[in-house]
C-alpha cells in the first residue's frame, strides 16, 4: 500500500525533476537509490514521486518494504493479488520452484503485458538481500530508498541531504503559521538549524507547537528543546545509549522534539505508543490495537483517546481505506523510538504477550481453504503474524508455539502459493524442534499439514513418510489408542485411495473407524466422517452394495449429532446422491442433490464453496439425463460462485471450467469446449505444475474432445502424454492407468490398428481386474468395446462373449436397469441379429 504522503510537502523539487528525467526514459533497467538518513523525508520523496507521475507508469505500481526479510514473498503476493497471476509452483520437468525462481517468474509475467513499470524497494539495509530478487527487463524502473550511501558503483544515487534553510523556514511556516514565524524570524531559522533541518523533526515540532495557546512562542519551543537535551543526556538508560549511538546530530534533535511529545501524552497514552512499537512497519488496523487492550484489561476508551493524542503529535499516521477501516502506519524512526520505551518498560512482557495473543487469535481464524474475502480480511494482519513467528515467538507459550506458522500457512495455501505455505511449515518444524525437541506432539502436527499441503499438490511420494513420521509419533506420545493416531491414520488412507493403493488404504480406514468408535464411541462426528471415506474407498472400487449402507449410516449419524440442518449433513446427502448417480440409480440421486443444495445455501448462503459444489453436482445429473438445458446454467452458476470467491486463478476454477467443456463437448459445441478445456488445462499447470493427476485428467479430457471430432492423431498424442504423466504420478498399477490406456485404445481401434488396440483392451481388464476386483463397472466398458472390436473384424464368437461377460458384470454391479446394463444388452441383441 502507498500512503497519501503528507499535506505538508515542500521542496525537494530538484531531487523530484531529477526522478522524472532519469527513471522513465532510460532504455535499459534503471536503478536509482534515494539515500539518507532516517528522518530526511526518502519514503516521503518516493510516495510524492509515485503519486505525481503515476501516469508514466501505465504498467503499475508495485511498492515493497525492502527492510523485511520476506521480500520474495511480498513479490509473490503482490503478484498473485495486485496482478491476478498464478504462480507456477513446479518447472517443466516438475522440479520444485524456489522462492526466487517464483520472483523471476513473476517479473517475466507482468500485467498489463505493456508500458513501464516502477518497482519501489523501500528502505534498502543491504542490497545482497534485494539483488537476486530485481525485475529484469526494459519496462522496469526501481526506485530504492536507504540510508546507507554508495549502495552500489552500478545504481544511480540521489543523496537526499536535509531541507535547505529557507525550505526548512517554509514547511515550519506551513505548520505553525505565518504570523508566528514572522514575529521570531530568526529564532524560527535557529529552530529549524537545531532540528538539522530535517522534516520529521520540524513535523513533530510543529504539531507540538500548534497543541499550544497562541502565545506559545517558538523561543519556548527552543528553550524546551534544548533543556529536554540536557535531562536526557545525564540519565540515559542502556537502550536509550544503544539507540544514542545510530542517531546523527540531527535526529538527536528529533529524539528531544519526541520526548517533549512523549510527555505530552497520558500515561495511558504513552502505555498505547509503547503497544504500537511492537507492530511490524507495515499498516496495522486499529481495532487490533484495541483488540490487545482488552486483553490487558485496561478501559476501551484509552485507545482512541491514545489515537487523538499520538495523531495529534505527528506520532503515528492514519488513513481511512474504502471500507471503512482506520489503519494506522508509524515512521521507522519513531517506531525506534517507541520500541525504546518499551524496553525500559515494566510493562514490556505484558504488552508483548497482549500482542502475541491478539495475532495467535487472528491465526486462528483463518480457515485451511481461505476464501478471496478471507485473504482480504487478513491480509493486512500478515506482516504482523510473521513479526510475531519471527521476533516474538519467545513470547508464545508451547501450547500456541504452532499457530503463527498455521495462520501463515493457511493465508498461502489456499492462494495456491504452496511454496510459501510450506516454508512457514518448515520453519514451525524447526522452532518446535528447538524448543520442544523432536518427539513432541505439535511436530506430528505439522508434519502432518506438511504431508497434506505436498498432497493437494500431487507430491505424493513425499507426502508418505511425513504422514508416517506424524503417525509414529503419536503412536509413541500419545499411545496407540488416540483420536490424532485415527487422524493420521485416515489421512494416510486418503493419500494411499489417491494413488491407486485400495488395499493398504481399507485397513487404515479400518483401524481409524474402529479407534474413533472405542475411543469416542458409536454416536461421533468424527465416525460418521470415517463412514463417509471408507464408503468412498468402496465406491471406488465398485463395491457399492457395501457403500450404500456406510452412506446411509453416515447421513443417520450426522442427523442425529448434527441436527438436520448442519452442512456436514449436506454434505452426506450429497455423497449418497454421488453413489446413486455412479449406478445409475438417477430418480433417487436427483431429490438427494436437491436437498444438499437447498441445505446449503440455507446454511450458507447462495455464495459458498459448498453450494457450487451442490450445483455442479446436480448439473452433471442433469447432463447424465439429456437435460442439458437445465446443467448449462448450474454449471456456469457454480464457475462464477468459484471466481467470486477465490479469484479467476484456482484449481476449483480450473475444475468448474472443465465441467462446462464436458456439457458442450456431449451437446456437440466443439469450439467453445475445446477452449474452456485448454484454460483449465493452463491454470492447473500454473498452478499445481506439470506434474499433477489434475494435468493428466485435463489432457485426458480434451483428447477425448479430439477423438469425437475425428483428430486422432491429436487425440492419440494428448493421450499418451496423460498417461506417461499418470504413470509417473500414479504408478503402472492405477486404474486411472487403466482408464486412458482404454482410450488410447479406442484410438487405435478408430484408425484400423486392430491388433495394438486389442492388446491394450486386454491389458485394461487385467489392470482393472487388479486394483478394482472382477466385477467392477469399468471392467463390463471394456469388455463392450473389445466385443465392438471384434465386431468390426467379423469375430463375432469372441465378440458375443465379450457382450456376454459385459452384460452379467453389468447386471451385478449395476443393476438390471442401468444405462450401461441396458446399452450392453441391447449390442448383444444386434450382434445376434447377425447371425
Amino acid at each position: 500500500m502507498v500512503f497519501q504522503g503528507s499535506a505538508n510537502f515542500v521542496g525537494r523539487e530538484h531531487e523530484l525533476k531529477i526522478l522524472s528525467e532519469r527513471l522513465p526514459k532510460s532504455g535499459v533497467v534503471a536503478i536509482s537509490a534515494v539515500s539518507g538518513m532516517g528522518g530526511v523525508g526518502k519514503t516521503e520523496l518516493a510516495i510524492q514521486y509515485a503519486r505525481r507521475y503515476e501516469a508514466d507508469y501505465p504498467g503499475g505500481v508495485c511498492w515493497l518494504s525492502a527492510r523485511e526479510s520476506n521480500l520474495a514473498s511480498q513479490v509473490v503476493q503482490f503478484a498473485s493479488e495486485q496482478m491476478e497471476l498464478s504462480i507456477p509452483q513446479q518447472d517443466f520437468q516438475g522440479n520444485p520452484l524456489s522462492l526466487t525462481q517464483q520472483v523471476s517468474w513473476c517479473w517475466r509475467n507482468w500485467r498489463p503485458s505493456e508500458g513501464l513499470v516502477l518497482v519501489v524497494l523501500d528502505d534498502v539495509t543491504e542490497l545482497g538481500i534485494c539483488r537476486e530478487l530485481l525485475p529484469s527487463g526494459n519496462r522496469f524502473r526501481v526506485l530504492m530508498t536507504t540510508r546507507k550511501r554508495n549502495l552500489d558503483s552500478n545504481i544511480y544515487e540521489i543523496p537526499l541531504h536535509v531541507l535547505s534553510p529557507q525550505e526548512a523556514l517554509q514547511l515550519l511556516t506551513v505548520l505553525v503559521g505565518e504570523t508566528k514565524v514572522k514575529r521570531e524570524l530568526e529564532t524560527a531559522k535557529e529552530l529549524c538549524k537545531y532540528l538539522g533541518y530535517l522534516p520529521l523533526g520540524l513535523e513533530l515540532v510543529g504539531r507540538y507547537i500548534t497543541k499550544k495557546p497562541p502565545n506559545w512562542t517558538i523561543a519556548k519551543m527552543l528553550q524546551r528543546l534544548k533543556e529536554q537535551q540536557l535531562i536526557k543526556d545525564e540519565a540515559l538508560n542502556v537502550e536509550q545509549q544503544k539507540l544514542q549511538k545510530t542517531l546523527s546530530t540531527a535526529q538527536r534533535g528529533i529524539l528531544a522534539a519526541f520526548e517533549l511529545s512523549w510527555l505530552e501524552l497520558e500515561e495511558t497514552a504513552q502505555n498505547v505508543a509503547m503497544l504500537l512499537g511492537l507492530f511490524a512497519p507495515e499498516i496495522f488496523l486499529w481495532e487490533w490495537v484495541k483488540s490487545t487492550v482488552e486483553l490487558l484489561q485496561w478501559v476501551s476508551s484509552n485507545a482512541d483517546t491514545a489515537n487523538e493524542q499520538l495523531y495529534e503529535r505527528h506520532l503515528i499516521q492514519g488513513i481511512e481505506d474504502t471500507d471503512g477501516n482506520y489503519k494506522i502506519k508509524i515512521h521507522p524512526l519513531i517506531r525506534e523510538f517507541l520500541k525504546y520505551k518499551l524496553s525500559a518498560s515494566e510493562q514490556a512482557d505484558d504488552l508483548k504477550q497482549a500482542f502475541v495473543k491478539t495475532f495467535i487469535e487472528i491465526a486462528r481464524e483463518i480457515p485451511n481453504s481461505p476464501t478471496k474475502e478471507n485473504i482480504k480480511l487478513v491480509k493486512d494482519a500478515i506482516p504482523h503474524l510473521a513479526e510475531v513467528a519471527q521476533d516474538l515467538i519467545n513470547i508464545v507459550s508451547d501450547e500456541d508455539l504452532i499457530w503463527p506458522f498455521i495462520g501463515l500457512g493457511n493465508f498461502y495455501r489456499g492462494q495456491g502459493l504452496y511454496a510459501l505455505a510450506a516454508s512457514w511449515y518448515e520453519q514451525c518444524l524447526s522452532v518446535l524442534e528447538s524448543r520442544l525437541e523432536k518427539k513432541h506432539p505439535l511436530v506430528a502436527t505439522i508434519l502432518n499439514n506438511l504431508a497434506e499441503l505436498y498432497q493437494a499438490t500431487g507430491h505424493y511420494i513425499e507426502a508418505e513418510p511425513l504422514y508416517k513420521q506424524a503417525l509414529e509419533l503419536y503412536q509413541r506420545l500419545l499411545g496407540e489408542k488416540h483420536p490424532l493416531v485415527a487422524t493420521i491414520l485416515n489421512n494416510l488412507a486418503g493419500l494411499y485411495q489417491a494413488t491407486g493403493r485400495y488395499i493398504e488404504a481399507e485397513p487404515l480406514y479400518k483401524q481409524a473407524l474402529e479407534l474413533y468408535q472405542r475411543l469416542l464411541g458409536e454416536k461421533h462426528s468424527s465416525v460418521a466422517t470415517i463412514l463417509n471415506n471408507l464408503a468412498g474407498l468402496y465406491q471406488a472400487t465398485g463395491r457399492y452394495i457395501e457403500a450404500e449402507p456406510l452412506c446411509q449410516k453416515a447421513l443417520t449419524l450426522r442427523k442425529q449429532i448434527l441436527g438436520e440442518k448442519h452442512p456436514d449433513v449436506a454434505s452426506s446427502l450429497n455423497n449418497l446422491a454421488e453413489l446413486y448417480f455412479d449406478i445409475g440409480r438417477y430418480t433417487e440421486a436427483e431429490p438427494l442433490y436437491e436437498q444438499a443444495l437447498k441445505l446449503c445455501k440455507e446454511l450458507l448462503g447462495e455464495k459458498h464453496l459448498d453450494v457450487a459444489t451442490s450445483l455442479g453436482n446436480l448439473a452433471k445429473l442433469y447432463k447424465a439425463t439429456g437435460r442439458y438445458a437445465e446443467a448449462e446454467p448450474l454449471f456456469n452458476q457454480a464457475l462464477e460462485i468459484c471466481k467470486e470467491l477465490l479469484g479467476e486463478k484456482h484449481p476449483l476454477v480450473a475444475t468448474s471450467l472443465n465441467n462446462l467443456a464436458e456439457l458442450y463437448r456431449v451437446i456437440g459445441c466443439y469450439t467453445e469446449a475445446e477452449l474452456l478445456y485448454q484454460q483449465a488445462i493452463e491454470l492447473y499447470r500454473c498452478i499445481l505444475g506439470d506434474e499433477h493427476p489434475d494435468v493428466a485428467t485435463g489432457l485426458n479430457n480434451l483428447a477425448s474432445l479430439y477423438y469425437v471430432t475425428k483428430r486422432y492423431t491429436e487425440a492419440k498424442r494428448l493421450y499418451e502424454q496423460a498417461l506417461e504423466l499418470k504413470i509417473f504420478i500414479l504408478g503402472e498399477e492405477h486404474p486411472d492407468v487403466a482408464f486412458t490406456l482404454g482410450n488410447l485404445a479406442e484410438i487405435y481401434r478408430s484408425l484400423g490398428h486392430y491388433n495394438q488396440a486389442e492388446r491394450l483392451y486386454e491389458k485394461v481388464v487385467e489392470l482393472f481386474k487388479q486394483t478394482l476386483g472382477d466385477e467392477h463397472p469399468n471392467i463390463a466398458s471394456t469388455y463392450n468395446n473389445l466385443a465392438v472390436l471384434y465386431k468390426s473384424q467379423q469375430r463375432y464368437r469372441e465378440a458375443e462373449t465379450m457382450y456376454v461377460k459385459a452384460v452379467g458384470i453389468a447386471e451385478r454391479s449395476l443393476g438390471l436397469e442401468h444405462f450401461n446394463t441396458v446399452t450392453f444388452r441391447k449390442n448383444l441383441e444386434l450382434l445376434r441379429d447377425l447371425f
